[in-house]
């Protein structure tokens, strides 16, 4: 029997480093990997972990002159030779080297790199827990291997999923997105059952695994969430799931019915501060629905001047604000602490004119206040309210001399053709009031007149129309103007769920808050105050009361398909577009609003028909929460909602006068002799020279 031949391994030795050099063998040319700088740092910590692979010079007789070349090893002998420049290693320190005599070197360095298998990421990530669990932290980690701790973090938080799932990683069943998406919820039971439902899908984006992760949780931009307080929740027991490796806004809070106590609790607590005002009512909500004030009138207080102390303060940041403005303002770029400083005094200089308002003791026994959340998690008062039930009754004219005017009494004669009123001369003493009859027929010679006198002003006009919209629109009773001009300003809230957050509505609002806190408080003082105002601010006061009335609402119950055709040409012509406006589409807005196939359409024509095949299979919630993050981002708009393009008007003509019809003319003058009306017909030329002139001008034209 023969015997199979015993492998030789090559030989292993120590040889000093200054006794090695490079080979023109090694076929790695390109970098990539660890750099030379941290893998020496990781040799001078770990020492060499692996040995590099030479082979012997020989001189031209063949004889081998004591120096060894490296065609596999080529970044460790870099190492080692940077620890040699840094006087961290001596040049004659041993090297552990593996010795080869037979074969290629470039075959020695090819199978090296070429049979060298990589670390699964799995590897790694246990790997990482294995070495915490021994007690080094994050931190210690991170510094070991030249990477952040958010890395390390990010490992860790990977080899923490449920083991089946990362069996099915190792198995190459679920990607690393996918196994990244697992992480945001660390219940190993939930996992399991999202990732058992995924199976039926035809698509297992990481997106879905997230929402179906979070279900039920809220997020903790909401406005409840910034109310309350991520600490504050913590701190009662809540839990905060975090995504690490997508930005997530501050993570999910999980317990939403603690949240919510929470935020009633908190809500009635600052409610009853703005209570102990004195008001007569106040209402509390997380939210109220748009326009909920409209029909109440408010009442606007006066606000505190500031005390003597806090103007000579207020006096005091403003001129050391100007004067770092003045010294800096040749400077390209301000010092990090003199920007600092200007913030500081912008900010405390804010805080100083942001006056209390004060409320007479009158106001507060008939209004009250709305407490509730704005967009941005801060408290929202809005003060100042009077329902119509507790408005101050009316007093009546109590003035027994006082007379009912009847404009259709003719001077207190009783109904007859030719009845007429003789009145007694010897009775009048001059104090008699004239008859109701003749003052309206007297004013209204001074109407007709005013009307004539205010055409020929059209400034004056303007501030007339703009004192009379101003009146009704921002008066609780505008009824101080002759002129009779009625802005009808529909309100919209119950329309629209969300339209108090939208960026347009917030600007009318603010808008309305400007303009109403520049205007006098008393009705019959506007007049006064519009005559003072510069015309830029009145024909700005006077754009937004004109565009209040603006009402483009398509409604089932009530067609107008002439001002809805006008609403497009006005949108046109401003260059609306309500996806720069702000409006998305999303589950509240449209998507959770529309059919399946109609949820398809708006993806297909924003993605392309690729995504929406992908989501088709999907169900309706599903579908949803999908085709609103891929709509995201894309602008576009649905139907009623897209502005038309501006059709341009074809230029007039310029018609040049041809008058060489005598015939013509001479017919319509025997018609107009005749008491007839010309027609078209009978003013056509008569004779073939003059339809041959007609005909160039049409040509020519």
């Amino acid at each position: 029997m023969t015997k199979s031949k015993k492998i030789t391994l090559s030989a292993s030795r120590d040889i000093p480093f200054n006794k090695l050099l490079l080979s023109q063998s090694n076929v790695r040319q390109i970098k990539s990997g660890v750099s030379i700088d941290e893998l020496a740092e990781d040799i001078a910590r770990r020492t060499l972990l692996a040995s590099l692979t030479v082979r012997p010079v020989l001189d031209e007789s063949g004889a081998e002159t004591g120096m060894f070349e490296i065609p596999a090893g080529g970044r460790r002998f870099r190492a080692l030779e940077l620890l040699v420049k840094q006087k961290r290693l001596n040049r004659t320190a041993p090297v552990p080297c593996i010795v080869r005599t037979d074969g290629l070197a470039e075959e020695d360095s090819l199978a090296e790199n070429v049979q060298r298998a990589p670390l699964h990421p799995l590897d790694q990530f246990r790997a990482f827990r294995a070495m915490r669990e021994k007690g080094k932290s994050e931190e210690e980690i991170a510094a070991a291997f030249f990477v952040s701790a958010n890395v390390v973090k990010q490992r860790l938080k990977l080899a923490s999923i449920a083991p089946s799932l990362l069996e099915a990683y190792a198995d190459e069943d679920i990607t690393l997105d996918q196994l990244m998406a697992f992480t945001v919820n660390p219940d190993h039971e939930r996992q399991e059952q999202v990732w058992d439902a995924l199976k039926q899908h035809y698509s297992k984006q990481p997106y879905e695994i997230r929402r179906m992760l979070t279900e039920g949780a809220v997020r903790a931009s909401d406005r409840r969430a910034q109310f309350v307080g991520l600490d504050n929740y913590i701190e009662a027991g809540g839990e905060v799931l975090r995504d690490l490796f997508q930005t997530d806004d501050g993570g999910w809070l999980q317990d939403a019915a603690l949240l919510e106590t929470m935020v009633a609790e908190k809500l009635n607590e600052d409610a009853e501060a703005i209570r102990a005002e004195g008001w007569k009512w106040i209402e509390v909500a997380t939210d109220f629905p748009y326009g909920h004030t409209y029909d109440l009138r408010r009442i606007r207080g006066e606000a505190e001047p500031m005390s003597e102390d806090e103007d000579k303060t207020y006096a005091a940041l403003k001129a050391e604000y100007e004067k770092l403005e003045d010294d800096y303002a040749e400077a390209d770029e301000l010092p990090e602490e003199i920007d600092a400083r200007l913030g500081e005094v912008e900010t405390a200089m804010e805080a100083l004119q942001d006056r209390p308002i004060r409320f007479e003791p009158e106001d507060y026994a008939v209004a009250g206040a709305f407490v509730s959340i704005d967009g941005s998690g801060s408290l929202r008062v809005e003060r100042g309210y009077v329902r119509a039930e507790d408005e101050p009754a009316v007093e009546a004219d109590d003035d027994p001399d006082s007379e009912v005017i009847d404009p259709t009494a003719e001077d207190g004669v009783a109904d007859g053709a030719d009845a007429v009123a003789e009145l007694d001369e010897d009775d009048d003493d001059g104090t008699k009031p004239l008859s109701d009859r003749l003052i309206c027929d007297l004013t209204v010679h001074r109407t007709m007149a005013l009307r004539n006198a205010l055409a020929g002003d059209p400034q004056l006009t303007m501030l007339a129309c703009l004192h009379s919209m101003v009146l009704q629109l921002f008066y609780h009773y505008g009824q101080d103007s002759c002129v009779e001009i009625t802005p009808k300003a529909t309100h919209f809230g119950a329309q629209a769920e969300g339209l108090g957050n939208t960026a347009y509505a917030q600007a009318i609002d603010q808008r309305i808050e400007t303009w109403a806190a520049n205007l006098p408080k008393a009705p019959e003082d506007l007049w006064d105050a519009l005559t003072e105002w510069d015309s830029d601010s009145r024909e700005a006061l006077f754009a937004h009361c004109v565009a209040m009335t603006v009402n483009a609402v398509q409604e089932p119950h009530y067609r107008k398909p002439r001002a809805l055709a006008h609403a497009d040409v006005l949108a046109a012509t401003l260059g609306l577009d309500m996806a720069k406006a702000g409006w998305t589409a999303t589950a509240d807005s449209y998507l959770g609003r529309i059919t399946k196939a109609q949820i398809l359409s708006a993806v297909s024509d924003a993605k392309g028909d690729k995504d929406a095949e992908r989501i088709a299979g999907f169900k309706k919630p599903d579908m949803v929460e999908a085709a609103e993050e891929l709509l995201a981002g894309t602008d576009w708009l649905p139907a009623p909602l897209r502005t038309p393009p501006l059709i341009e008007q074809p230029d007039e003509p310029e018609f040049e006068i041809v008058d060489d019809s005598d015939e013509a003319s001479g017919e319509a003058q025997s018609a107009a002799n005749d008491g007839k009306t010309a027609t078209d017909e009978e003013l056509e030329p008569a004779d073939d020279e003059a339809k041959e002139q007609e005909e160039e001008l049409e040509a020519a034209e």
